[in-house]
């Protein structure tokens, strides 16, 4: 069977913490780098690659995410009526980008859970997931290049990047034989070793691929600490029966989901926008640091 990627499911129930008191009410997927939220990035990069339906993973409090990407009666009406014809497209730019739909975390049992319960969604069918506190500023979309990595070996793929020193021990790290350039096929991974146990310097990122089988290996995967299921360990399971690969991107990768990164994403975001870039960057260099 050809599987196709059509689909794309967005993780978006957690808490936040590491961005408190913001996201006490406020969702953190919607901290907007300049003047778009983190999850618009992640959502149009999708269907940059060529997705049509979104399944975004939601919470309690959560529901700003839904009204964003829904349409706003008042606010397109208010910006017709003044004349804000660019502004009014904008808007209604954002509630037309896609299919999207909608499903309960109910507990935050990690992020194996969390994608389980994009099953019914997927109906048999390869899917990507992003999360959306990774941003990836490349020139051809970070999800699209692991999409044409899928085609071709028609096997899961992940994102990976190289992470040096001690750094490592905060992520997923994969064990893998690269077969052509920048594509590595996977024989282990382990969640966040300590940096003299790590098996390589290559580490999972926020975006996957998944054919179908991946929710049989989430049912199998004993929950770890604090009643988790982690991701990792569903996809360790699937390494037995199916090959895995893993793609470098090309690209920036911002992690956009911890405050020293968020701070760095919005300074470079911001010096790419036409229409901030002189006057911000004159600014910059003005600091008396």
């Amino acid at each position: 069977m050809q599987y196709k990627v059509r689909k794309a499911v967005f993780p978006a129930a957690g808490l936040g913490t590491r961005f408190l008191p913001a996201t006490k009410a406020s969702p953190k997927e919607m901290l907007p780098l300049v003047d778009k939220p983190l999850i618009q990035y992640s959502v149009e990069e999708a269907v940059a690659s060529g997705v049509e339906s979104v399944l975004i993973i939601t919470g309690r409090d959560k529901n700003a995410i839904e009204d964003h990407f829904d349409i706003s009666p008042e606010l397109e009406r208010n910006l017709k009526d003044k004349g804000k014809d660019e502004l009014h497209d904008l808007v209604r730019k954002i509630s037309d980008i896609a299919r999207i739909s909608y499903t309960r975390q109910k507990q935050a049992l990690g992020l194996g859970h969390a994608i389980y319960q994009a099953k019914d969604f997927a109906e048999g069918e390869a899917f990507a997931a992003l999360l959306p506190d990774d941003v990836v500023d490349a020139e051809k979309p970070a999800l699209r290049q692991m999409m044409d990595v899928f085609e071709k070996y028609q096997a899961p793929v992940i994102a990976t990047m190289q992470v040096s020193g001690e750094a490592i021990s905060r992520f997923g790290v994969i064990d893998a034989d690269e077969v052509e350039p920048g594509v590595f096929k996977v024989q282990d991974m382990v969640e966040k070793p300590p940096f003299a146990e790590a098996p390589s310097d290559l580490a999972i990122i926020g975006r996957y691929i998944f054919t179908p089988d991946i929710f049989e290996a989430i049912e199998n995967t004993k929950p770890g600490a604090g009643g988790e299921i982690q991701i990792t360990d569903a996809m360790r399971l699937l390494l037995k029966d199916r090959p895995l690969y893993a793609v470098k991107l090309e690209g920036t990768r911002h992690d956009a989901g911890d405050k020293l990164g968020f701070l760095i994403a919005t300074v470079e975001f911001a010096l790419k926008r036409p229409d901030l870039a002189d006057d911000f960057r004159e600014y910059l260099r003005g600091l008396k640091l």
